[in-house]
Parts: C-alpha cells; structure tokens; sequence
C-alpha cells in the first residue's frame, strides 16, 4: 500500500485512511482495515470516521486478505465497484523478460530534476486526471529521486518520444522486491509499446539492483493484460468501491 509523503493519514484500531493531496484525482482512501469484532459495526465505524472529512466518497479497495462478507457490507451501504485490480508478480531471479520492440523512437529519464519530475506529473494528469502538484512539490520529488535512483531505490521513469513526455512508471525498490506503481501513457501514444518499453526499463534497473520479485497491481482492463504479457502472474483481482458518504 502506498501513499504520497504529503498525504493526511489517520490510524484508527482498526483501519487507516488516507486523504491525498488536491491535486489528487483520488481523494479519500481505506489503505488497511483489521476489524477485531462484527464486521458491520467496524465498516460503519470507517465510514463514520470518513464523513468528517467532508468529501462525497470513500474508496475502498476490497484485498485478497479481506474479511470475508467485506464487499456484500460496502454494496449493502451504497458501494458500488469503480474499479478492478489484478494483483500480480514476476520472478525476476531468472532473466528480465525480453518485449516485442516498440513502434516509436523512446527515449527514457529518471525524473531525479525538476523539469522531467514535472514532465511525469503533467503525464499522470494526462492519464489519472487531477492537478499538476505545487512546484514545490515537484522539486522535493526530484529530490528525493535523485538521492534514490542511484541508490538502487527506483524512482520516476519518464519516457519521451521525440522530446515529448508521453509515459511515465513508478518504481521502488524495497527488501528485494520491485514494487511497480502509476505508469501511464498518453492516449495519443497508446498502441505503440511504451507502456511495454517503460516495463521494461523498470524490470531491467531493478535486476541490475538485485530484486528477486517485482509486484504490481494492475487495471484488469488496460495494463494487467500487458503486464501478464510481459511474464507477470495473477494472483487474483481486487475492486475497489466507491462508497458514498452523503
């Protein structure tokens, strides 16, 4: 589970919610939900919990590990599903897979400076919707992506066709493990390996940093399908609900 250094987090006993920034097209989150007694009453008590937030919706990601009965509680309140997730691994101790070449002349950087950190972030708008962040918070994420990609701990990668911004992916690297998250590509662009290309790249800079497994959640519509391409497993689906608190 990820959230942003600038997110608003609240732990309760059992759960914890994440209120993203605004430029955020999400905006209020369930990152983990441990109820300990009835299941009803601990739903209720998140959703209570939420309302003071002031925002329509809730969403809310049922996970492979979650109470059973959780989904039929979310659609009994209003919940219905916005989205659905393929929860999905490679093993990388054998070769990082080789992809069928792209279409189009990619060019790919590290956003570790402030003018390709905000190149990914207008993409992500591009893709995802939203805001494009403060410049301030672009610079703090060049930042710390400068201190972690040599490192070995991932970071932006942005990809460029003839000096245009037209993908961005995530990536960090944690215990071993390669953690994919948020790559996108304009719809302009889509068609023609790029998302392919950035998976790659990301696949190929964690082997180099020693992970032995990459995870990624991927959209069973768009990207799981590549990504399942690209050698990754499922390890089953998650959706996510939104669930109305007005």
């Amino acid at each position: 589970m990820w959230a942003p250094d600038d997110a608003e987090v609240v732990e309760g006993d059992e759960f914890t919610i994440v209120r993203l920034p605004e430029h955020f097209a999400w905006d209020l989150s369930v990152l983990a939900f441990t109820p300990a007694g009835p299941l009803g009453p601990a739903v209720d008590a998140v959703i209570e919990r939420a309302r003071a937030f002031e925002v329509p919706v809730l969403d809310w990601e049922v996970g492979l590990g979650a109470p059973a009965g959780l989904a039929a509680e979310l659609t009994a309140r209003g919940g219905q599903v916005k989205l659905t997730v393929d929860v999905l691994a490679r093993d990388l101790s054998q070769d990082v897979p080789a992809l069928p070449p792209t279409t189009a002349d990619i060019t790919m950087r590290w956003a570790t400076d402030f003018e390709t950190a905000r190149d990914g972030s207008a993409v992500a708008v591009t893709g995802f919707g939203g805001a494009l962040p403060p410049d301030e918070r672009i610079e703090a994420a060049a930042a710390k992506h400068a201190a972690a990609v040599p490192a070995g701990g991932g970071g932006m990668l942005v990809a460029y066709v003839d000096g245009t911004p037209v993908g961005f992916g995530g990536l960090s690297l944690v215990d071993g493990v390669a953690r994919l998250s948020g790559a996108v590509v304009t719809p302009s662009e889509r068609g023609r390996g790029i998302y392919r290309a950035l998976i790659d790249a990301r696949l190929s800079y964690a082997a180099t940093h020693g992970a032995t497994m990459a995870l990624v959640k991927g959209n069973v519509v768009t990207s799981a399908p590549i990504l399942r391409k690209a050698g990754f497993t499922s390890f089953g689906q998650e959706p996510i609900y939104a669930v109305p608190l007005r």
